[in-house]
């Protein structure tokens, strides 16, 4: 399952479609404006809220989190004792961790459990400026949750370049 990101991801109260590699809408990204903390929602077709994405207030280091149903889902932080700068850990709520690696800031990076590739993140295989692919490998993935992932690691890759 291949999804298309558009760059401007992220931007503060905007909303915008996910497109799978067909070009059909499936996935909608609602900006929260005018929130003391970055907030987003990824929705389904249909407006079903699939994952509300925020970011952790009163928190050592730069932390985002994943709720589906008003439940935790997974928290996303950089991984503290780690000679790459671009290495990131997101802690399921079931005990479980993902590995993110690579060079987000260019956006080509792997998300992996327990050394299995979930997905990769790249730009190469895209015609289309500005913008990024989500390639889901294993059919048993949680598209949602990769594709939250995806989001959360490059915001806080670039928060951490710009502070």
């Amino acid at each position: 399952m291949r999804f298309l990101v558009y760059d401007r991801l992220l931007g503060f109260g905007d909303d915008y479609w996910i497109e799978d590699d067909r070009g059909t809408k499936v996935f909608l990204v609602d900006g929260k404006a005018l929130r003391l903390r970055d907030t987003w929602e990824l929705k389904d077709t249909q407006g079903r809220v699939l994952v509300d994405i925020h970011q952790k207030m009163l928190a050592l280091r730069d932390t985002m989190v994943l709720q589906r149903g008003g439940e935790p889902l997974a928290t996303i932080r950089r991984k503290r004792l780690s000679l790459l700068r671009n290495h990131y850990r997101v802690s399921l709520a079931d005990g479980n961790e993902l590995d993110v690696s690579g060079k987000i800031l260019d956006r080509e990076f792997v998300v992996e459990y327990d050394g299995e590739l979930l997905a990769m993140i790249s730009r190469r295989w895209l015609t289309v400026r500005d913008s990024y692919g989500v390639d889901v490998v294993r059919d048993d993935a949680d598209p949602a949750l990769l594709i939250a992932v995806a989001v959360c690691v490059i915001h806080l890759a670039e928060k951490e370049r710009e502070g």
